[in-house]
């Protein structure tokens, strides 16, 4: 039995509902920059690390101190029962390491390299955030947009059913076809039930990655690819990648790691000097000592072996990480010219399909198309549409994860409109070894952990 479903009346509202369902989000409020800034600073990911960085920063303070005297007190009282009188002592001290051939100043320089591995870790934990915030913004904008889709599709059929049910009562259809036009709205109004449900689960993991339920989101501007070919992206990305320079800091520490425990068999040699105040006698004290290790079972020699096993797997690490990011970057620059492909191939899947859907319909209307051959036609529409959502959100993505792959998914390189932390504030208020309420370089620690909010 042909059919018509009043093509007059629905086919412009048709179009309109499915047309406009994937630019649902064109007048939007919250951009992808609004996002990654929220995500930024309110990340207690970033916190953390922020914070193991600052402790780190003291490493070097502690090895500073290593190099410097040490001054300390004691007192003490007591009882003799052959004299029966109480006796009392302040003894005030000092000591300091006067040569260790070179241990000292190589502690410093390790843990100085030990700081810069640990900044650029930092930088690869921002880009993780940045990353995570990314995948979260995409994944709401595609749900919110699948969602749309499928409620403008329940509308749609509707739309038909009511026509199909006015055709029916006047003979122009059998219950036959209307049956077809009801389960096609009941399969629509499940798929509708199923994108509901990922939009609330998408906007949970936007909340986490964030720190903020969405509100409208825009489409993300274009973002320039700062490569012109996928050598010159790698080239990029391992001269510049944190985790690359992460581990070239660490091997370098390491390195001194292993210069400190071969001098570790040289002697030390120490200076320490006393003043004692007892029972109205004063005594001073001064000596040298000169202390090194003879023999102590093969425990020094293995120190050694052990950090040069450190420095090699370290190199090697090195070595498997380069690898790895480039294997990533051209991976990521693949993909990057696959979605833009895929991207145009859909938009235009799109135009077909409707072009055939409105001729199906005005077929319906002429007697020379079935009720089935509309439905297939519009669902025909309603996948390409589905796909072309995806495929764009896909393209979209998939610029930043080339960014990522290079080590550029920072705030620095976004010019995001955010506060940026300054990883060397709290570094060069402590490098010195500063003791808090007594130098300038204490006061100077103190308004930088004000700044912090740690005061």
């Amino acid at each position: 039995m042909r059919i018509t479903f009043g093509i007059k009346r629905t086919i412009t509202a048709s179009l309109l509902a499915l047309g406009t369902a994937i630019t649902p989000l064109a007048l939007s409020a919250e951009t992808l920059g609004d996002a990654l800034a929220s995500a930024y600073k309110s990340s207690g990911l970033l916190e953390q690390n922020r914070a193991n960085l600052r402790a780190t920063d003291e490493g070097v303070a502690s090895a500073l101190a290593g190099m410097r005297p040490s001054l300390g007190y004691s007192a003490s009282s007591g009882y003799s029962s052959t004299t029966e009188e109480w006796t009392n002592a302040l003894t005030f001290s000092a000591s300091m390491t006067v040569f260790t051939f070179g241990r000292n100043k190589l502690n410093v320089d390790a843990a100085k390299e030990t700081v810069l591995a640990t900044r650029a870790s930092l930088v690869s934990i921002e880009q993780d955030v940045l990353g995570d915030a990314v995948s979260a913004y995409m994944d709401v904008r595609y749900n919110e947009a699948q969602s749309n889709l499928r409620q403008n599709s329940v509308r749609l059929m509707q739309q038909n059913l009511r026509a199909a049910k006015d055709r029916f009562e006047v003979g122009e259809i059998t219950r036959t076809a209307v049956s077809q036009v009801e389960a096609q709205l009941a399969t629509a109004r499940a798929q509708l039930a199923a994108a509901q449900g990922q939009v609330t689960a998408s906007r949970e993991s936007y909340k986490v990655a964030i720190g903020n339920y969405p509100s409208k989101l825009s489409s993300p501007p274009t973002v320039k690819n700062p490569a012109r070919s996928a050598d010159e992206a790698v080239r990029i990305a391992t001269s510049g990648h944190p985790a690359i320079k992460a581990l070239q800091h660490r091997i370098a520490a390491l390195d001194l790691a292993v210069e400190i425990a071969e001098r570790g068999l040289l002697p030390t040699v120490s200076a320490s000097a006393s003043h004692k105040i007892s029972e109205g006698d004063e005594t001073d004290a001064f000596g040298l000592t000169a202390s090194g290790t003879i023999y102590a079972g093969g425990q020094l020699s293995s120190s050694i072996r052990t950090a040069m096993a450190n420095r090699d797997a370290a190199r090697a690490n090195l070595h498997t990480t380069a690898r790895q990011i480039e294997q990533g970057v051209r991976t990521a620059w693949s993909m990057l010219t696959v979605t833009r492909a895929s991207s145009e191939a859909t938009a235009a899947s799109v135009t077909a399909q409707r072009v055939a859907y409105q001729g199906v319909k005005e077929e319906a209307e002429l007697g020379a198309s079935t009720t089935l051959d509309v439905l297939e036609a519009e669902q025909d529409l309603l996948d390409a549409q589905v796909s072309a959502i995806q495929a764009r959100i896909d393209n979209e993505s998939a610029v930043f994860s080339l960014l990522s792959a290079m080590g550029l998914l920072t705030v620095d390189h976004l010019k995001l409109n955010v506060p940026v932390y300054d990883p060397a504030a709290y570094y060069n208020a402590v490098k010195t070894a500063p003791t808090r309420f007594v130098s300038p370089e204490g006061d100077k620690l103190d308004r930088v952990l004000q700044a912090l909010g740690r005061n």
